[in-house]
């Protein structure tokens, strides 16, 4: 898999350290992905640029037209806090050590808010869970789920009201519970077909 051997003190950072393995389904080159127009829209919510993620995608064309119209809505049609939202995605892609999940992310959480600090705390996740100096209260809250639902699946009571307290709105908990599994799915489906990271120079700047 897509393994890092130090602390993702930023993308670029981490992109150096990263052990990328073969696809373990070839590329196939852009000028041969189709529908054409399943391939444009996705080219339209990445801001013009395939992600590596999407060339893979494409090998099935349902499942990326799926693809696209829901984690197009997790990423851009939510109420939540995107720094919240980013601290959770960035927190499934270090349990689950996905590294290209993480490279497309760490950006967007800083760019939400989110500090260089607190992503090189992330790298040892329990101690950030514990980390009341640099994560908030609604942070380790999010972080107390995130760690639950990516371990174990089930939730504790405790833990819930914890999120409960710290969000308020139904919406903002239903939100979050969604973006969490939504991420387990795209780092799973990521690890388990071995997608290579983009280059920094192939990297688009719309993230997953």
């Amino acid at each position: 898999m897509h393994r890092t051997t130090s602390s993702p003190q930023s993308a670029d950072a981490q992109g150096a350290h990263a052990v990328a393995l073969p696809s373990r389904i070839p590329a196939v080159p852009d000028a041969q992905l189709g529908p054409a127009a399943v391939v444009d829209a996705i080219r339209t919510r990445r801001g013009g640029t395939l992600l590596n993620l999407d060339r893979m995608l494409l090998n099935s064309p349902a499942f990326a037209v799926g693809w696209n119209g829901f984690l197009g809505a997790v990423r851009n049609a939510l109420s939540l806090d995107a720094r919240l939202r980013e601290l959770a995605i960035c927190a499934v892609a270090v349990l689950n050590r996905a590294d290209y999940e993480l490279l497309q992310h760490a950006p967007e959480w800083l760019a939400a808010g989110g500090t260089v600090a607190q992503l090189e705390r992330l790298a040892d996740f329990d101690a950030a869970l514990l980390d009341a100096t640099l994560f908030s209260e609604a942070e380790r809250a999010v972080l107390q789920l995130t760690g639950e639902m990516t371990r174990h699946v089930q939730v504790s009571n405790a833990c819930f009201q914890r999120v409960q307290r710290a969000l308020g709105s139904p919406q903002a908990q239903v939100e979050l519970v969604g973006v969490i599994a939504a991420y387990n799915m795209v780092s799973r489906f990521l690890e388990a077909l071995q997608v290579p990271p983009e280059s920094d120079a192939a990297r688009p700047p719309a993230p997953l």
